[in-house]
């Protein structure tokens, strides 16, 4: 059996203490990084974050984060991708119950 790439690395360079590091997220694109990026800037303890594709034929990301305090940037990640999660099924319950219950042109499907 083939070893496979875990989903997120941290890169070299860490701090110690992770207050500072690079995340590179695998198999994924700016349709997360951008996302992600704008989760976690809205923690103030988030200092900088920023994220980049290093080239279009490789299929990862990388995520720099730099918190205050020598908090932990891995901490941070993992909560943004908690909380982008619970904003992804939110909205997809409202948009649910939109279509249920709002007033839409609709049409008919015919073979």
């Amino acid at each position: 059996m083939a070893e496979s790439t875990p989903k997120i690395q941290i890169l070299k360079g860490a701090e110690p203490d992770l207050s500072a590091a690079t995340y590179q997220i695998h198999d994924e694109s700016h349709t997360i990084g951008n996302a992600l990026r704008w989760m976690l800037m809205k923690n103030p303890k988030v200092e900088f974050c920023g994220y980049s594709v290093p080239h279009p034929s490789e299929n990862h990301i990388n995520m720099r984060i730099q918190m205050y305090d020598g908090l932990s940037s891995l901490t941070a990640l993992i909560q943004a991708l908690k909380d982008l999660d619970d904003l992804c099924v939110t909205i997809d319950e409202e948009y649910g119950k939109s279509l249920q219950n709002d007033q839409y042109e609709r049409w008919d499907e015919k073979s």
